[in-house]
């Protein structure tokens, strides 16, 4: 998977072209961002915290700088190419980046918020009747697939309600099961009820969930008890 968004929208200048955001601020404000948070200088600018970070992303130092960068682009920036290049970069990084803070007792507080606030959407499967879920990715790698929704209450994964493409990495496989250690009081109270599939009122025979189909030595006792 590539997470190339091409040329990016710019927001967040004023009529004098001068930057009203820094970088982080402008990028989380992109539209279809709205599952990142906006990552503390502090942390970026802590090396522990960007270990190993540096074979992964071309242009690493520049791509750095970027992120760091007090001022949001403006409309003649993000038209140059040599911007576009490094900031191909700066969306990788930052997505890693992003990936590890919320990991933190800070990413979690911000992540819960938005979590409350239901920036992340809901579980599409009926039965769960409209359940949170949290951004979730399949692997820890970059480019292998895209950020899923997770349901805490049938623990499944789904695609998200998002325009932009985004990177799983960047949240990673972790960050749900975190959030729900961290305040358990999240945690849904009971899980999904399963669908069972009726005719007439009566459970399948064979389908499942049915109570045949849930073993073959079941099934089987069961046509012999006539239970």
């Amino acid at each position: 998977m590539n997470s190339n968004y091409g040329n990016p929208m710019i927001i967040g200048s004023d009529d004098d072209g001068e930057s009203e955001y820094s970088w982080i601020n402008w990028f989380c404000d992109l539209e279809g961002h709205e599952f990142f948070c906006e990552v503390d200088e502090d942390f970026i600018n802590d090396n522990f915290n960007l270990y190993g970070l540096r074979p992964l992303v071309p242009k690493y130092s520049e791509a750095l700088n970027m992120i760091l960068s007090p001022e949001s682009p403006d409309s003649e920036e993000a038209n140059d190419q040599s911007f576009l290049e490094i900031y191909q970069s700066a969306l990788d990084l930052y997505g890693m980046i992003h990936a590890r803070f919320i990991l933190t007792t800070s990413g979690l507080q911000i992540m819960k918020q938005k979590y409350l606030a239901g920036t992340f959407g809901v579980c599409p499967r009926l039965l769960c009747e409209s359940q949170g879920v949290l951004p979730i990715g399949l692997s820890d790698e970059l480019n292998k697939s895209r950020v899923k929704a997770y349901c805490p209450r049938c623990e499944d994964a789904y695609y998200p309600k998002i325009k932009a493409d985004i990177d799983g990495a960047y949240f990673g496989t972790a960050f749900p099961h975190m959030l729900l250690q961290a305040y358990p009081n999240l945690v849904p109270k009971e899980g999904a009820p399963p669908y069972i599939p009726r005719i007439y009122g009566f459970r399948i025979f064979g389908q499942r969930g049915s109570k045949y189909g849930l073993s073959p030595n079941l099934a089987a006792t069961t046509m012999n008890t006539g239970k």
